[in-house]
């Protein structure tokens, strides 16, 4: 079947979305070898993925994943991004994850470890003493009890293991990229998704939709980001109430300065920690501080805590200066056993 599709993909032909679905159940079950998978994903990508081919691979993918259930007063969000955009920036979206926390929010933060960047967010939550492998048990509790929670990749989805070889024959990207954050195994139906092309703002919102999805914001910053940011004007695409809206936002119109993508950039894994950490703790400096409120703003926005950016900013803003959001970076080390970590952050 896989030869007989990928040769319908060189003749520019679509695959139906049960035809999808059936050729990747033999590849997440390893039955080609990788040099097979590789074609056909290159195949796919260069013909441009259809709705129905990115909802079969999708739809197989959460099939074949392991799901966990947190219940929590609030809804459960993810925040997370196509990755790929290369500006090797701090860990923005993973320490806006944990000001969301400790605005009250509740996190299932699903990641992975970096692939085209410095440091991922499965490298930040390890070094503060998370076990990756940790039962799937311990991770609910923790989303329940703490309001963040991490899902290693890797752990919750282990036929993922079966595209890894093809994925790295490619080297590059593959409609995977785009899939990862949209398979959460918290099954989210709350998300901000940072995209790596203008062209996957609505398409992914309305992918989403067609899959129960409540509210989903995606996001691009001008300069290429795959987050929000305030170096420059973002492009972000909203669905709420089942409508579905897009609008450009200025930072500098929600009183936020106007920063330099060097003022986020680092060098190694210990300017991440330092970055994180730093952020967290009220001490970075303005553009890091600023950029980690701007997104956890769209985080409190799809949490249904905030109505708007306005008031996103601020409650952002107010959580790390009054020292809540060091405070629940602290509550989940301490929950770790990693205190002796965080406490060694100011002597790197």
């Amino acid at each position: 079947m896989l030869e007989k599709l990928t040769k319908s993909l060189e003749d520019n032909q679509n695959i139906s979305f049960d035809e999808m679905k059936i050729v990747m159940d033999e590849i997440l079950n390893g039955n080609h070898r990788d040099e097979i998978v590789a074609t056909f994903l290159q195949s796919l990508s260069k013909k441009g993925e259809t709705d129905d081919e990115l909802l079969g691979m999708l739809d197989k993918m959460n099939e074949f994943s392991v799901h966990i259930s947190p219940n929590c007063p609030k809804k459960i969000i993810d925040m997370c991004g196509t990755g790929g955009d290369k500006m090797k920036t701090f860990n923005i979206s993973t320490a806006a994850s944990f000001v969301v926390a400790a605005s009250g929010g509740y996190v299932a933060k699903h990641g992975n470890r970096s692939v085209s960047g410095v440091s991922g967010s499965a490298d930040i939550f390890e070094y503060f003493g998370f076990n990756l492998d940790s039962d799937y048990t311990k991770i609910t509790n923790m989303i329940e009890k703490l309001g963040i929670g991490f899902m290693f990749a890797q752990k919750f989805h282990p036929a993922m293991k079966n595209v890894a070889g093809a994925r790295k024959i490619i080297s590059g990207r593959t409609a995977f990229n785009l899939l990862g954050p949209l398979s959460s195994p918290a099954q989210v139906k709350n998300q901000m998704i940072g995209v790596f092309a203008d062209e996957f703002l609505q398409r992914i919102v309305k992918l989403l939709q067609k899959r129960n999805s409540q509210t989903i914001m995606s996001v691009r910053s001008d300069d290429g980001m795959d987050e929000l940011s305030t170096t420059s004007n973002n492009k972000i695409c909203l669905l709420k109430d089942d409508n579905i809206t897009t609008f450009t936002l200025n930072p500098e119109e929600y009183g936020l300065q106007k920063g330099s993508i060097s003022d986020i950039q680092i060098k190694n894994k210990e300017d991440a920690i330092k970055s994180f950490v730093g952020v967290l703790n009220n001490n970075s400096n303005k553009t890091m501080k600023e950029i980690t409120a701007l997104n956890a703003a769209g985080g409190l926005i799809i949490s249904g805590i905030c109505n708007d950016f306005k008031d996103g900013i601020e409650l952002a803003l107010e959580t790390i200066s009054s020292g809540k959001a060091f405070d629940k970076l602290e509550e989940f080390t301490k929950h770790c056993d990693g205190m002796e970590k965080l406490e060694g952050v100011e002597k790197l």
